[in-house]
């Protein structure tokens, strides 16, 4: 005589089966998307740092995210730095957004690109708005971060301005603080990032802004978590660090001996933190899941390093 039962197909296990029933896992997350780009500095102004990209994380002590299956993960690509267009009136473009990355439920905004001014008499150097601000050229301020806003905040703004005659530029906001305020002819430092040790016992910094271009001097730093440095008399800007979401620096005032181009934004990164017990496959090759040493527990951590696939096992 069969035996009949009123239990659903996902009590199979309950019957020895296993086909079909899915690992449901809770794991900890850090989500940081690129970087924005710096600007590029025009004849006589320089150009403000690109905003770091957003961050967002459960890791310590935050909400954790409920995962099953195969997820796709996007990770963010950094902004491009701005460019120069030639011609009887050249056009000194502003640094582009980063690219959000994204996991299950969480997005984290591309950072803001840096703002670049192109004359004392017509202002255009406000930065990008995104996961921390574009830092302001001369004249101008610096852009809000958190944009979108979530909670817990993902960044914070560029760095703002002084008016004509300074020459110098503001920094790009990061994860941890705004952006410096400029003043005067040189460049100002980039927004900090903040440390996180979701990946093992030593703390990482991600998200710093980039820092702005002067007209004088080789001070306009890059954030701490990535930020590249700003140009400057004899200093060429650098990009964002990649899979860092660093912003890039601003381009310099093209006096003699200044260099103009900005950096472009590091690209972001996905990491994802579950119980040892829970099976973990990256793909492609280049993500990678490792296992951590006592006294984590044996936690595994998937590093994604390139936009692929997490699956649950």
């Amino acid at each position: 005589m069969p035996i009949n039962s009123t239990r659903g197909a996902s009590s199979a296990k309950g019957f020895g089966f296993t086909a079909g029933v899915k690992k449901i896992v809770d794991v900890d997350y850090l989500v940081v998307a690129g970087g924005g780009g710096g600007a590029f500095g025009n004849g006589s102004f320089s150009s403000g740092g690109g905003g770091a990209g957003g961050y967002r994380t459960s890791f310590p002590g935050g909400t954790k995210l409920t995962i099953t299956g195969v997820i796709p993960v996007t990770v963010g690509a950094g902004g491009a730095a701005g460019s120069l267009t030639p011609g009887c009136t050249p056009a000194y473009g502003g640094g582009s957004n980063g690219i959000d990355s994204i996991f299950s439920t969480i997005t984290s905004a591309g950072g803001g690109g840096g703002g670049v001014n192109n004359n004392a008499m017509n202002p255009t150097g406000v930065g990008n708005t995104g996961g921390s601000g574009g830092g302001g050229g001369p004249s101008s301020t610096g852009a809000a971060g958190n944009t979108p806003p979530v909670s817990p905040s993902q960044g914070n703004k560029g760095g703002d301005m002084a008016a004509f005659p300074s020459r110098g530029s503001s920094g790009g906001g990061g994860a941890g603080v705004a952006g410096t305020d400029g003043s005067g002819n040189v460049g100002s430092p980039g927004g900090n990032g903040l440390a996180n040790s979701i990946t093992g016992p030593s703390p990482v910094t991600y998200a710093g802004g980039g820092g702005g271009g002067g007209w004088q001097a080789c001070v306009g730093s890059g954030g701490s978590g990535g930020g590249g440095a700003g140009a400057s008399g004899a200093c060429v800007a650098t990009s964002g660090t990649v899979n860092t979401g660093g912003g890039g620096g601003g381009g310099g005032a093209q006096a003699p001996g200044a260099k103009g181009p900005g950096g472009a934004g590091g690209s972001g990164i996905v990491i994802i933190r579950a119980p040892g017990s829970a099976g973990l496959t990256a793909s492609p090759g280049t993500n990678t899941v490792t296992t951590l040493p006592a006294p984590a527990g044996g936690c595994k951590v998937a590093n994604f390093t390139v936009p692929g696939t997490l699956t649950v096992s």
